[in-house]
């Protein structure tokens, strides 16, 4: 386990006043045998200038940059189409690592003998300061409770690839992280979490998630487009989908 490579893949787009603070994150992690390959998406302000101030210094980041702005499931299936490792991370521009994140994870994937977990995680405003809060998830999240709720924080999933192969990434501007799980969990039917976080999730103010209309639109193109199912079936589906979110999710976010 020491010795796999673990490919962190970060998609950047205007995130100069946070992605110090993120490559920082992940440099400081425990477990050191890792290549953080960011993508960036045509930003138009000083984040490639800062993300090169990193590049010289440390030969685990690998930087390129897409010639227009894409969004950031082409941004990811970038960075997957050349990494290297032993297993598959993700981690946005704008969100942190805990040290020990990848060393609790790896070790916990050894014990349990599986090729696929998650951790809680914490929320963060946009200034970074603590919003008291920590999103959980089921001990045993089931293949039935994810095709209604997105239990997986982008930030915490980690793969094995020579389990799964390299995990197609959707170019839809939002919830390819949620299509990744799924196609996981079709698999294993059964993922375990690490049941402590491990990561601070920021929600800034101009963010696709802060829309709920947005978010219900992209929740009904998984069901359409991903899932294959008729426009009728995927409006029924939706209910389904705002009842859980509505009575269940939030049971899983606690205040600290």
């Amino acid at each position: 386990m020491e010795t796999a490579l673990v490919s962190i893949i970060t998609p950047s787009f205007n995130s100069e006043k946070f992605i110090a603070e993120t490559i920082q994150s992940v440099q400081n992690q425990t477990y050191q045998n890792w290549e953080m390959i960011i993508v960036d998406d045509s930003s138009t302000d000083q984040t490639i200038s800062v993300i090169e101030q990193f590049v010289k210094n440390d030969i685990r980041i690998r930087f390129f940059q897409l010639d227009k702005n894409s969004g950031a499931g082409i941004a990811r299936e970038k960075a997957l189409s050349i990494a290297n490792g032993d297993y598959i991370s993700f981690l946005d521009a704008d969100d942190l690592w805990k040290p020990q994140k990848l060393q609790k994870q790896l070790q916990f994937l050894k014990e349990n003998k599986v090729p696929f977990t998650f951790s809680f995680y914490e929320c963060i405003d946009e200034k970074g300061n603590a919003l008291n809060r920590i999103v959980e998830a089921p001990r045993n999240l089931t293949y039935h409770q994810l095709f209604f709720c997105n239990y997986v924080g982008n930030l915490t999933g980690i793969y094995e690839v020579n389990f799964f192969g390299k995990i197609a990434i959707s170019a839809t501007r939002k919830r390819q992280d949620w299509m990744v799980w799924l196609t996981i969990l079709k698999k294993i039917r059964i993922a375990k979490p690490v049941p402590e976080s491990l990561a601070f999730y920021r929600i800034r103010d101009n963010s696709l998630s802060a829309s709920k209309v947005d978010l219900l639109k992209h929740n009904f193109a998984v069901y359409r487009n991903f899932h294959g199912f008729s426009y009728i079936s995927s409006l029924f589906i939706m209910i389904g989908f705002l009842i859980t979110q509505l009575l269940i999710k939030p049971r899983y976010i606690k205040k600290i």
